[in-house]
């Protein structure tokens, strides 16, 4: 098929999948996913199968960067004994348990180890579309998990695949050392990354090239980490949470706008792609099995499924149990979480594009020129475990939740209320120093005084939940009436087009002015 039908073709999948997800009230994978099984019926699109490093080397990095961006460094570090438990430990036994299921099932033992490394990590783009409705914190564990635990899975497919070709030995030391250097090597390229990120964003003035270094930055660090044969996901994971913490104070406004209005609609076409190329891979998958070949591959992903949902379940309560009987900090009391969190948090391991990448990055033949043992039947099964989490576990857990009853979580809320009302108290005390230092008339402070002094009104009235205080409706009628305002100015300004007394030109720049006015009063900002 040529690259511009099949561009189309999964742009109109995307498109077409998340309009029946709103439509019908179900997680957009859960449909891109069904409509993706549909266009792999089209034998041109089967039969256009992308690279493994294609996802691993082009998709995945943009999609880690902007995770780790978005998340919360101040949870990671307050939850990063249990985040570095389930990322590694979790993982092993995970590829573990499904290798002697696999075994069990007639797989060899190399193959075993590579279906288990396969399907091991959660996916943190499938976290990040299924998991909104749970607490900041859960949700922050689960996607630091699904940042990180990349890097150990790639270590054991490395080692699986490496002992089926004749080309690894399994030794303690050995297998330590690659550890090692995977996470060490990886974490250090994500520093050396972003100090470069960090020097460049300094000196460029052009939001264009501004960006530029920030969509390469990604790449960059998985290319140097992967050179290095250390952890390219932990790279970009690094760099990404480091660039998170300096951006506020190294970044100017126009470059953090441009950047807002990139990258949430890039993340966005790249996520939903990978998840209807899941469902192509499937029908791909599919027509490269016999008769028997497939039945038992549909036995293997219903066992594989309940695997991984069981070994989860089981570390999950067994490591808050050891935890407690170790630690027993008052402060460690205040982490704990109710049985019917962790129970959520168990259903929410989704697997997702980096299993499938990991899948079919298994080589077609040995060094012997024999085909690699079972490699259509790994493919498959993947496959298969991806759909099921993400439609099984993904219908499941919005009633997993209901049952729950988890506690609603206000807590970004009320930290944004106090930062508003702090941080314009403080503009309105530097606000005699700030106009004297500046050369202001008068009345323009004063001005400004009483535009802020409305705005921190309506803030505290909004965090006391007042919704008729006056303060809050005079804040509305002042929205209210500068949308209109806005929207009667922009007709003013097009009939003056139309009407040829000013050019293109003119209506662009106006009309840009005017839609970050209206965005701002809206509230609509495309924040994280």
């Amino acid at each position: 098929m040529l690259g511009l039908e099949l561009v189309v073709a999964l742009g109109v999948a995307v498109l077409v999948g998340n309009v029946l997800g709103q439509r019908f009230g179900l997680a957009p994978p859960v449909m891109l996913l069904v409509v993706g099984a549909l266009l792999g019926i089209v034998p041109a699109v089967r039969q256009t199968q992308l690279p493994p490093e294609v996802v691993l080397l082009l998709f995945l990095p943009v999609l880690l960067y902007w995770e780790s961006l978005t998340t919360s460094m101040r949870e990671i570090r307050s939850n990063l004994r249990g985040i570095v438990l389930l990322s590694t430990v979790l993982v092993i036994l995970t590829a573990g348990a499904v290798a002697v299921a696999g075994h069990a099932l007639g797989l060899t033992w190399g193959p075993a180890w590579v279906l288990g490394a396969a399907v091991a990590p959660t996916d943190a783009t499938a976290v990040g579309a299924l998991a909104g409705a749970l607490p900041r914190r859960q949700v922050t564990v689960l996607r630091a998990e699904s940042l990180v635990n990349d890097g150990t899975a790639l270590v054991i497919f490395g080692l699986a695949v490496g002992l089926t070709v004749g080309e690894e030995h399994l030794t303690l030391p050995h297998v330590g050392g690659l550890f090692l250097l995977a996470y060490g090597g990886g974490a250090a390229i994500g520093v050396l990354v972003a100090w470069i990120n960090m020097n460049l964003r300094r000196r460029l003035d052009d939001p264009l090239l501004g960006n530029l270094v920030m969509i390469l930055a990604p790449f960059t660090a998985y290319l140097l980490a992967e050179l290095i044969h250390a952890s390219g996901v932990l790279a970009v994971v690094v760099s990404g949470l480091i660039m998170a913490q300096v951006a506020p104070s190294l970044i100017r406004a126009e470059h953090r706008r441009q950047a807002l209005a990139f990258w949430p609609l890039a993340t966005f076409i790249i996520n939903g792609t990978l998840f209807v190329l899941v469902g192509v891979e499937l029908q791909y998958a599919l027509r490269h099995l016999s008769r028997a070949d497939l039945q038992d591959a549909l036995i293997a992903i219903g066992v594989v499924s309940v695997v991984l949902v069981l070994v989860r379940f089981a570390f999950l309560f067994s490591s808050a149990y050891l935890i407690r009987l170790i630690d027993r900090r008052p402060q460690q009391r205040l982490r704990r979480i109710r049985h019917r969190a962790r129970v959520v948090s168990g259903f929410a391991g989704f697997r997702g594009a980096v299993s499938l990448a990991v899948a079919l990055s298994v080589p077609k033949a040995l060094d012997s020129g024999e085909p690699f043992p079972d490699r259509a039947f790994i493919v498959f099964v993947t496959s298969g475990v991806i759909v099921m989490t993400l439609v099984v576990q993904g219908l499941l857990l919005p009633r997993v939740v209901r049952w729950a009853r988890l506690p609603r979580d206000t807590s970004v809320d009320e930290e944004q209320i106090l930062a508003e009302t702090t941080a314009t108290e403080e503009a309105i005390e530097a606000l005699p120093r700030l106009a004297a230092e500046q050369g202001a008339d008068p009345r323009v402070m004063e001005w400004l005084r009483q535009e802020y002094e409305a705005h921190l009104a309506a803030a505290r009235a909004k965090g006391a939940g007042s919704d008729d205080d006056p303060a809050l409706l005079r804040n509305r009628h002042y929205t209210d009436l500068g949308l209109a305002l806005i929207a009667h100015k922009r007709a003013t300004i097009v009939r003056l087009r139309d009407e040829r007394d000013i050019d293109d030109t003119v209506l662009r720049r106006l009309q840009a002015a005017l839609d970050y006015e209206e965005v701002r009063l809206a509230g609509r900002e495309p924040v994280e």
